[in-house]
């Protein structure tokens, strides 16, 4: 079974976000809960975990806008 790794809503106001750096590598086995990627916003920078257990595929591009719902990656 596959889960999104999608660009989560960070305070009230927050409509998009920056994918700033990976912690993990396209293909690298990742543990519910591990730190995947930085977002940033325009008040601050957060750390993403992973939703799940399992290979992650990496989508989305560092230094790259995305709005608050997109794929950014996928656990399988």
């Amino acid at each position: 079974m596959s889960v999104d790794i999608i660009i989560p809503k960070i305070g009230f106001a927050s409509s998009d976000g920056t994918l700033v750096k990976w912690h993990a590598e396209d293909g690298a086995q990742v543990n519910e809960g591990d730190p995947l990627y930085d977002l940033e916003t325009d008040k601050s920078i957060q750390e993403i975990f992973s939703p799940a257990t399992g290979t992650l595929k990496i989508i989305g591009t560092e230094g790259e806008e995305y709005k608050v719902g997109e794929i950014v990656g996928v656990v399988e």
